[in-house]
Formats: C-alpha cells, sequence, structure tokens
C-alpha cells in the first residue's frame, strides 16, 4: 500500500512540477498566438501561428521593425500585432503620396503591401514621447494601427513580447521579419 501511495504521490508531484514550470513559461517567457485577419500580409497570414518571446524588451529596447503584440485598448482581450516603425523621441510624419518620413527624412524600408492611402492622424506629424513607439501593419491600407485615433502610440509597457517564430503553416515554418 505504501508503494502505490508513493508512486501516485511521485506522479502527482511531477504534474504539478510540469504544470507550474509550463504556466512560468507561458506567462514570462514565451507564448503562441494565432494571426487573425490580414494587416500584416504579405509577412504574416490570418490563421498564421507565432511565438512571441516576453524576455527580451525586459533588457532591451524594441528596434525598429521589429514584430510586437499589444492587447487593443478598446478591446474585450483582443491584440494587435504590428510593426515598430517610430521609435520613442522621434516625429513620424505620412505624406499624401504615402511615404513615411521619420525626423524628416524618408523611411527606407520594404513591408508595406501597397502604397499607403490614408495617412491618418500622421497627415499631421506625430511626435512620440520617451516611452512612445509608432507601429503599423504592413498591409498598410487595411490595418488599425498608430495611424488610427483609437490605437495611437503604444508604450513599451504595453507590449506583451515580439513575434519571431511561425509555427504554422509547416510550409511556413521559421523566423518571421
Amino acid at each position: 500500500m505504501k508503494k502505490i501511495f508513493k508512486e501516485v504521490f511521485d506522479t502527482a508531484l511531477y504534474l504539478a512540477v510540469i504544470f507550474v514550470l509550463t504556466f512560468l513559461f507561458i506567462t514570462f517567457v514565451a507564448q503562441r498566438t494565432q494571426v487573425i485577419g490580414r494587416s500584416m500580409e504579405s509577412t504574416l497570414h490570418s490563421g498564421d501561428s507565432i511565438l512571441i518571446e516576453k524576455v527580451s524588451y525586459r533588457f532591451g529596447d524594441p528596434k525598429r521593425f521589429d514584430i510586437i503584440v499589444f492587447p487593443y485598448q478598446y478591446g474585450n482581450e483582443e491584440y494587435f500585432i504590428k510593426r515598430v516603425i517610430g521609435l520613442p523621441g522621434e516625429r513620424v510624419r505620412i505624406d499624401n503620396d504615402g511615404n513615411i518620413y521619420i525626423n524628416d527624412q524618408i523611411l527606407e524600408e520594404n513591408y508595406g503591401k501597397e502604397t499607403i492611402e490614408d495617412p491618418g492622424r500622421a497627415i499631421t506629424e506625430v511626435v512620440l514621447g520617451d516611452d512612445e513607439y509608432f507601429v503599423m501593419g504592413d498591409n498598410r491600407n487595411h490595418s488599425m494601427d498608430s495611424r488610427d485615433i483609437s490605437v495611437g502610440n503604444i508604450k513599451k509597457g504595453d507590449f506583451l513580447g515580439r513575434g519571431f517564430f511561425r509555427i504554422y503553416p509547416f510550409s511556413d515554418f521559421g523566423s518571421i521579419k
């Protein structure tokens, strides 16, 4: 009887440790999330499963063009996946021709799927605070992002993490940029 009790206890303890480690990993290190919508096409597609890591921004700052995940402030547990365009202290503007300017210099990038038709609030210069980021979807004309007043500038503390690896579909398995 003691032997059976010990085996049951050891198994329960093993499962509890696995559960706690999994919970800690998902809470503090990385987690899977699914892309819903087409705002990040052609980099990410609706239905893609990606991993987001939560550690690097605790020790360093986001870089331009990082793909980040953050909660939508007016959504019910709704999260957005966007690309960092403007960094703290910078000035961001988008002209009527769809050019993005950072501190009056055209941003050299090739992530945008098409020419921006609506610069939104960035038609006039957006000045980012010390802890604010300007984010945009790669599918610029089908993305609700920092150009929209309801999204606005995003604070680093609101970032859930950085998207770095696609795990599904298997045909696109690998790092994302």
